[in-house]
């Protein structure tokens, strides 16, 4: 038998829903709503109060307490009300032309805002232009770097690489294919000093050179495992020998479908001829400047940060030996990447992005 007084039916229209949803995924806007907004959404599929408490790991009485404020005032209601304090100092007139110069102007000398010269220019306090960057989300210090790609067949490459990757073809290894050129066996030209309790590792500035070499690396889609070998150059031949320790080590009832980007060594006519004479071998290519699809270019970036960035290489025979001992360790352990992004949503983003760009996004 139900006790206590009934609580009132709670709907969400579906543009509410669509507010409340984004409410929760924002990044700028204070905690306490994002928290409001899921209790909304949470008591709209479950009437008990100590049911979405328990869940969400707040009170009961909080529940009940936005329950009926989003009732009463719909999504205008979980917004904390003014309070009374100290008067504004500055007038919204002086708030609009520091946002206005910020997004619109460029300073004189300078390429973007600090909060010091806008502050300066504007003469409003350093505090306060730091409170209304952070208000208003301006990050004129930081920069976010794109590159559109021309390729005429953007859309059909994309669905290509997208579907090997959401859908591996059965009997068949998916390898992604690439080689990170240039690798500097660098040598500091001091010891490292040792981390410790309140200082960080150090190293020196400088360094000595003791060559290069490149590393030619196959990443298994389906397990993460990585094929790789150290060469000191990365032409045609060099990348057709890696091609044939590949060939070596995928089992001969398989099928290889091989990720590549559009470097000219990829589509040498020598490899072109091999690849053709083996008909196991199907070669796909990502857009131009659409490297970003292939998936052993994740495993770069992790080798750079935990194994090359911030070593020290007394030559290039040390660094292949450390290259290599990386790669054994991380096999020993591996896991694929696990891409959920589908070709459609990666072309939403690009839309959105175009519209940016040309200034019609609303």
């Amino acid at each position: 038998m139900r006790t206590g007084r009934p609580k009132a039916m709670l709907t969400i229209s579906s543009d509410e829903r669509t507010q409340l949803t984004a409410i929760t995924r924002s990044r700028s806007l204070p905690a306490a709503l994002t928290v409001r907004a899921k209790i909304v959404l949470a008591c709209e599929r479950e009437p008990s109060n100590a049911v979405v408490a328990t869940r969400l790991g707040v009170g009961p009485h909080t529940i009940g307490k936005w329950r009926n404020r989003f009732i009463a005032n719909r999504i205008e209601g979980l917004y904390d009300e003014m309070r009374t304090g100290r008067p504004r100092t500055v007038e919204d007139e002086a708030v609009a032309e520091l946002i206005t110069k910020t997004l619109a102007r460029k300073p004189k000398a300078a390429t973007h805002w600090s909060v010091r010269a806008i502050a300066k220019e504007t003469g409003i306090a350093k505090s306060t232009v730091h409170r209304l960057f952070q208000l208003f989300g301006l990050q004129p210090h930081r920069t976010r770097s794109f590159k559109l790609s021309t390729d005429p067949f953007f859309v059909e490459k994309l669905r290509d690489v997208v579907g090997l990757y959401l859908n591996p073809p059965d009997k068949a290894v998916v390898l992604c294919v690439d080689e990170k050129s240039q690798i500097q066996a660098l040598e500091r030209t001091q010891p490292m000093l040792p981390m410790g309790f309140g200082y960080i590792e150090g190293v020196t500035h400088d360094y000595e050179r003791h060559g290069t070499t490149t590393l030619f690396a196959a990443l298994n889609v389906l397990d993460g495992a990585i094929i790789a070998q150290c060469k000191p150059r990365h032409r045609h031949q060099e990348f057709l020998a890696f091609l044939r320790h590949i060939e070596a080590n995928v089992p001969a009832q398989l099928d290889i479908h091989l990720v590549v980007d559009n470097y000219a060594t990829h589509k040498h006519p020598k490899v072109r001829a091999w690849l053709a004479r083996r008909p196991r071998w199907h070669i796909h290519f990502t857009p131009t400047y659409a490297s970003w699809l292939n998936q052993v270019e994740r495993f770069f970036a992790l080798i750079t940060q935990r194994a090359i960035r911030r070593g020290s290489f007394d030559s290039t025979a040390d660094l292949v030996k450390k290259i290599d001992r990386f790669i054994r360790t991380y096999n020993a352990d591996s896991r694929p990447f696990m891409w959920t992004a589908t070709a459609d949503s990666i072309l939403q983003k690009l839309a959105r992005l175009c519209r940016r760009i040309s200034g019609t996004e609303h």
